[in-house]
């Protein structure tokens, strides 16, 4: 997963690869738990999109987390439909790797899932992430509400001012409304389940969430 050769500036949208108007297939079900990874999913069952980098690591950190239904691993942010893994890595779709994070609400908040995101991933890195260099692996909140656009504001604005006390940079996270998510194919769903050797970047700021 490292491309140390991609463009780190974002493509102007007329210069945007076409893409396809068939979507990609993918499996229905959760490798890990077998739950959906599509919709519809249960009553009381919300969705969050988070991009941290290599979408691989970032999927099992949220899989893991008690209360997370499912999860699903894609492309989003960008300007190309139906966008394949290759398009998405040549820099020219405009989109990056995210996670689908679909949660029972009753048993964690969106907020916990947020301040997570922040804790497991360097936001100040701009267009890339450690080793990873590219548009694709730009830290980005994908919202689905204007409640979580709150959140993803507030939380990050406490986040900054832990990271400022300790000396560290400015956050460069995308924090917009979701638009479109497309499926990655399906070698890459539940990536580090199939493959627990699996390569998975990791890293941080070394920096909690201010909590309390």
């Amino acid at each position: 997963m490292w491309f140390g050769t991609q463009k780190s500036e974002m493509v102007d949208p007329n210069g945007a690869l076409p893409g396809r108007s068939e979507a990609i297939v993918v499996p229905s079900r959760h490798y890990v738990n077998g739950n959906p990874i599509a919709p519809p999913f249960p009553e009381g069952v919300e969705t969050a999109v988070f991009g941290d980098g290599c979408f691989w690591g970032a999927e099992r950190r949220f899989w893991q987390v008690p209360g997370v239904y499912s999860t699903a691993v894609g492309y989003a942010g960008g300007f190309t439909p139906n966008p394949t893994y290759e398009e998405v890595c040549s820099g020219r779709t405009g989109h990056a790797e995210v996670v689908l994070v679909a949660y029972d609400h009753t048993v964690v908040s969106y907020r916990e899932l947020v301040e997570m995101f922040w804790e497991i991933h360097d936001p100040t890195q701009g267009m890339r992430q450690g080793n990873d260099i590219g548009t694709q692996y730009r830290s980005v909140i994908l919202t689905t509400s204007d409640a979580q656009l709150e959140t993803a504001k507030q939380t990050r604005d406490l986040y900054q001012e832990a990271l400022t006390e300790r000396g560290l940079g400015e956050i460069t996270t995308e924090i917009a409304p979701l638009g479109n998510f497309y499926f990655a194919e399906t070698y890459h769903q539940q990536y580090l389940a199939k493959n627990p050797n699996g390569y998975d970047c990791n890293s941080t700021t070394g920096v909690p969430f201010p909590r309390g």
